[in-house]
């Protein structure tokens, strides 16, 4: 039988209220298995949990998006057309956020004072319309 790590374990470790696994494994997910009449989760499980998480926190993807990343492979054919919208997605919003601190490292180091549209700096780096 495969390494087993309880319930307990994964959510203190991956800093994940207990409830939201128990939605995962309802959504389908997550498969678990029982030791002592407690969930556990093999190690195959504890990397799908980590890989949720992780795509989850970027805020870039529903629930219903991960469900179907995490199966594409096996039941999509042009699964590849669905991890590439996904990777195009999450490219414009590094640009994005690389805007938005870009903005920011102007306001700071703005020598004039008052607001951020008033800064020669930040306005030398905004294209506007003709």
């Amino acid at each position: 039988m495969p390494q087993l790590t309880p319930i307990a374990t994964v959510v203190d470790h991956f800093d994940i209220p207990l409830s939201t696994l128990h939605y995962w494994e309802r959504r389908g997910l997550l498969t678990t298995h029982r030791r002592g009449g407690r969930r556990c989760y093999d190690q195959d499980q504890l990397y799908r949990i980590a890989l949720i998480k992780q795509w989850q926190t970027t805020g870039l993807m529903s629930l219903d998006e991960i469900a179907t990343l995490l199966t594409a492979r096996s039941s999509t054919p042009d699964w590849r057309a669905t991890v590439t919208t996904h990777i195009t997605a999450i490219d414009n919003r590094m640009r994005e956020l690389e805007t938005a601190r870009h903005y920011l490292y102007w306001l700071l180091t703005c020598s004039r004072d008052g607001d951020l549209e008033h800064c020669p700096g930040y306005r030398a780096s905004v294209s506007l319309p003709e």
